[in-house]
């Protein structure tokens, strides 16, 4: 029986060697593979990301920075402590940590290259 094992963004960024250090030191991501200077892919806990230098339209990242558009959307387990880990980093928080009207505790954060990832756990209730 067939079956998706898992997904994964890509994200366009400017300076691949500055996104690969943002997060690896500041989001705990590991670096799993670096291809020819413009490709890579990052992964923390099964989450994983690849990342791809080229050309973005920064009209189109500000479009969805102004409408809170999610580029990623994380399933966490211990979201308080992460939130406090990437304060303790230096990590920008677009959004804080709060309870949405879904059952959840998020908050969101922006990389270097403007794309916005929301880290979310269910609220015990």
């Amino acid at each position: 029986m067939a079956s998706v094992k898992s997904t994964a963004p890509q994200f366009l960024v400017a300076d691949l060697t500055e996104t690969l250090a943002f997060y690896k030191n500041r989001l705990g991501f590991i670096i799993d593979f670096v291809y020819q200077d413009y490709y890579a892919n990052v992964s923390r806990d099964g989450a994983t990301i690849h990342l791809k230098c080229a050309p973005k339209i920064e009209a189109e990242r500000a479009h969805r920075k102004a409408g809170e558009h999610l580029d990623a959307y994380l399933d966490v387990v211990g979201v308080r402590d992460l939130y406090e880990e990437f304060a303790d980093r230096g990590v920008t928080i677009f959004r804080p940590l709060e309870s949405r009207p879904w059952g959840r505790l998020e908050f969101y954060l922006e990389d270097p290259d403007g794309y916005i990832l929301c880290f979310s756990e269910a609220i015990e209730g």
